[in-house]
């Protein structure tokens, strides 16, 4: 059986992953508090009528206290002999601000803070905190569509979740902010600039005289060199931590031209080693 536990802030777009999910063939039980976990797990095991993939949606509409007894719902599908993998949905705050006021839906700690959403934000981030710390997947949909984040879904979960590491390469401009669901974190502002050259100042990393541009220059094979070498060394470890999950974001400046030669460079290094790598250029048409 796979059990996927999907938790995450409101309004990061939990309802868009759970429609994922459920075409993709789980059964789906939303607003699920943590101790009955293990009794849908179980319910769903011992069925002849219900497909053996199943997402709880666990979040703060439980309650604080009730959160509070996730650990204990680990422990317990533990020693059921159940394994899990869990999914964290996030936005960035100002994102999700901007959503409930779109939207006008409340904010299930709003009257705890006295209609204060900023607050009631910060005090469910800091809830969640440790879960999202643990999260064999995060979802960041600060930046992406319904069908972006449904996308992301079918990259994560379409075959069997439970072994593999999905390895997602990124390029992002810094000038629109570094990826909240990075791992690993690498800058390349300090290369030569494509930008610069009029003939390619509307291309992108993905043309290439961009990239023969980005690439001529023996620090960018280098650094290239490098970080290759690097990703390759410690993909190992994260393997055998039982990482399921691993996002690389390279960024330059607007995320069009170094950051998209690098991700680039880096997906098809991995690719030829063997690993299940998809690539996202966040920014590059911005």
């Amino acid at each position: 059986m796979e059990l996927l536990i999907v938790t995450g802030m409101s309004g990061a777009g939990k309802s868009a992953v759970i429609d994922a999910l459920e075409d993709l063939g789980y059964f789906c039980a939303d607003n699920m508090p943590p101790a009955l976990i293990p009794t849908i797990a179980q319910f769903v095991n011992t069925s002849n009528e219900v497909q053996k993939k199943v997402a709880t949606v666990t979040d703060i509409r439980v309650g604080k206290k009730s959160l509070m007894d996730f650990y204990k719902t680990f422990e317990t599908l533990k020693k059921m002999n159940y394994s899990y993998k869990i999914l964290f949905v996030d936005a960035s705050d100002d994102v999700l601000l901007r959503r409930y006021k779109e939207t006008r839906r409340k904010h299930p700690l709003l009257d705890e803070f006295e209609g204060s959403l900023s607050q009631c934000l910060a005090k469910e981030r800091e809830i969640l905190m440790n879960i999202r710390t643990e999260a064999d997947f995060v979802i960041d949909t600060s930046k992406t569509t319904v069908a972006e984040c449904k996308h992301r879904v079918n990259e994560l979960f379409l075959d069997n979740p439970d072994m593999a590491l999905r390895i997602r390469c990124m390029s992002f401009g810094f000038k629109y902010g570094i990826p909240s669901d990075a791992d690993i974190v690498y800058d390349v502002r300090c290369l030569p600039n494509p930008f610069y050259e009029p003939s390619m100042k509307h291309k992108t990393g993905l043309d290439k005289d961009v990239s023969d541009f980005v690439l001529k220059y023996e620090q960018s094979r280098n650094i290239l060199a490098k970080l290759n070498d690097l990703i390759e060394y410690t993909i190992p470890f994260y393997i055998e931590e039982g990482k399921s999950q691993l996002v690389i974001a390279i960024g330059c400046t607007g995320g069009r031209h170094r950051s998209v030669c690098f991700a680039e460079n880096i997906k098809d290094n991995l690719v030829k080693k063997g690993y299940n790598v998809s690539i996202k250029h966040r920014d590059f048409d911005k």
